[in-house]
Protein backbone atom coordinates (compact mmCIF):
# COMPACT_ATOMS: atom_id res chain seq x y z
CA UNK A 1 0.00 0.00 0.00
CA UNK A 2 1.28 3.70 -1.18
CA UNK A 3 2.54 5.34 2.23
CA UNK A 4 2.56 9.14 0.56
CA UNK A 5 0.25 11.40 -1.33
CA UNK A 6 2.87 13.70 -3.04
CA UNK A 7 4.48 16.90 -1.95
CA UNK A 8 3.85 19.07 0.50
CA UNK A 9 6.01 21.78 0.23
CA UNK A 10 9.58 22.04 -1.00
CA UNK A 11 11.92 24.40 1.35
CA UNK A 12 15.11 26.41 -0.87
CA UNK A 13 17.94 27.82 0.88
CA UNK A 14 18.58 31.28 -0.72
CA UNK A 15 21.19 33.93 -0.26
CA UNK A 16 18.85 37.00 -1.31
CA UNK A 17 15.40 36.28 0.44
CA UNK A 18 14.06 39.72 -0.86
CA UNK A 19 14.93 39.36 -4.36
CA UNK A 20 14.00 35.21 -4.66
CA UNK A 21 10.61 36.48 -3.39
CA UNK A 22 10.06 39.08 -5.55
CA UNK A 23 10.69 36.51 -7.95
CA UNK A 24 8.21 34.09 -7.34
CA UNK A 25 5.46 37.02 -6.49
CA UNK A 26 6.43 39.25 -9.06
CA UNK A 27 7.88 37.28 -11.68
CA UNK A 28 6.28 34.17 -11.63
CA UNK A 29 2.65 35.43 -10.12
CA UNK A 30 2.39 33.68 -7.00
CA UNK A 31 0.92 34.52 -3.84
CA UNK A 32 3.16 35.22 -0.58
CA UNK A 33 1.65 32.87 2.10
CA UNK A 34 3.29 34.49 4.69
CA UNK A 35 6.53 35.08 6.19
CA UNK A 36 8.81 34.31 9.21
CA UNK A 37 11.28 36.70 10.96
CA UNK A 38 12.92 34.69 13.30
CA UNK A 39 14.55 32.33 10.52
CA UNK A 40 13.85 34.74 8.31
CA UNK A 41 11.83 33.24 5.72
CA UNK A 42 9.24 33.55 3.16
CA UNK A 43 6.34 31.39 2.14
CA UNK A 44 5.31 31.55 -1.83
CA UNK A 45 2.35 29.77 -3.49
CA UNK A 46 0.95 28.90 -7.24
CA UNK A 47 -2.56 27.87 -5.45
CA UNK A 48 -0.93 24.10 -6.22
CA UNK A 49 2.40 23.92 -4.25
CA UNK A 50 4.05 25.84 -2.16
CA UNK A 51 8.09 26.38 -1.76
CA UNK A 52 9.57 27.49 1.36
CA UNK A 53 12.13 30.14 0.85
CA UNK A 54 14.64 30.47 4.02
CA UNK A 55 17.23 32.38 3.90
CA UNK A 56 21.03 31.35 4.32
CA UNK A 57 22.89 32.18 7.40
CA UNK A 58 26.24 32.86 6.19
CA UNK A 59 27.36 36.10 4.53
CA UNK A 60 29.17 33.80 1.90
CA UNK A 61 26.88 31.04 1.12
CA UNK A 62 28.41 28.08 -0.88
CA UNK A 63 26.63 27.65 -4.20
CA UNK A 64 25.57 24.24 -4.74
CA UNK A 65 27.34 22.66 -8.51
CA UNK A 66 24.82 20.46 -9.56
CA UNK A 67 27.16 18.20 -11.21
CA UNK A 68 29.36 17.53 -8.02
CA UNK A 69 27.23 17.74 -4.73
CA UNK A 70 24.27 15.80 -4.09
CA UNK A 71 21.15 17.15 -3.56
CA UNK A 72 18.55 19.35 -5.53
CA UNK A 73 19.88 19.30 -9.33
CA UNK A 74 16.54 21.53 -10.19
CA UNK A 75 12.72 22.03 -9.93
CA UNK A 76 10.51 21.37 -12.74
CA UNK A 77 7.30 23.64 -12.55
CA UNK A 78 4.77 22.76 -15.14
CA UNK A 79 3.18 25.55 -17.10
CA UNK A 80 0.04 25.55 -18.72
CA UNK A 81 0.85 26.24 -22.09
CA UNK A 82 3.11 27.35 -25.12
CA UNK A 83 1.98 30.80 -25.10
CA UNK A 84 1.95 30.90 -20.38
CA UNK A 85 6.08 29.76 -20.90
CA UNK A 86 6.71 32.00 -24.04
CA UNK A 87 4.92 34.84 -21.83
CA UNK A 88 6.96 33.86 -18.75
CA UNK A 89 10.54 33.98 -20.40
CA UNK A 90 9.71 37.36 -21.20
CA UNK A 91 8.63 38.67 -17.93
CA UNK A 92 11.56 36.86 -16.00
CA UNK A 93 14.45 37.57 -18.75
CA UNK A 94 15.35 41.26 -17.55
CA UNK A 95 14.79 40.68 -13.85
CA UNK A 96 17.50 41.22 -11.64
CA UNK A 97 19.53 38.53 -10.34
CA UNK A 98 18.03 35.87 -12.80
CA UNK A 99 19.91 34.06 -15.31
CA UNK A 100 18.39 32.56 -18.03
CA UNK A 101 19.98 28.97 -18.72
CA UNK A 102 18.07 28.49 -22.05
CA UNK A 103 15.20 30.44 -23.38
CA UNK A 104 11.82 27.98 -24.64
CA UNK A 105 12.47 25.19 -26.92
CA UNK A 106 11.76 21.71 -27.85
CA UNK A 107 12.21 18.99 -24.93
CA UNK A 108 14.28 15.93 -26.03
CA UNK A 109 12.60 16.30 -29.25
CA UNK A 110 9.72 17.78 -28.56
CA UNK A 111 6.75 18.13 -28.43
CA UNK A 112 7.18 19.43 -25.24
CA UNK A 113 8.89 22.90 -24.29
CA UNK A 114 11.24 23.63 -21.60
CA UNK A 115 13.57 26.34 -20.09
CA UNK A 116 15.79 26.71 -17.50
CA UNK A 117 16.22 29.64 -15.33
CA UNK A 118 17.98 30.56 -11.89
CA UNK A 119 16.09 32.45 -10.17
CA UNK A 120 18.32 35.08 -7.69
CA UNK A 121 19.90 32.78 -5.14
CA UNK A 122 21.05 30.53 -7.79
CA UNK A 123 17.97 27.92 -7.46
CA UNK A 124 17.62 26.11 -10.72
CA UNK A 125 13.99 25.92 -12.18
CA UNK A 126 12.68 24.33 -15.14
CA UNK A 127 9.49 25.98 -16.76
CA UNK A 128 7.85 23.36 -18.70
CA UNK A 129 4.40 22.60 -21.37
CA UNK A 130 3.96 19.05 -22.62
CA UNK A 131 0.63 19.42 -24.73
CA UNK A 132 0.02 15.82 -23.52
Amino acid sequence: MQATEGFDHIGLTVSQLEQSTAFFVNGLGWRLLGRNSDYPAAFVSDGHMMIALWQAKTDKPVAFDRKNNVGLHHLAIRVSSFEQLDNLYQRIKTMPGVVIEFAPEPAYGGPAKHMMVREPSGNRLEFKHSPN
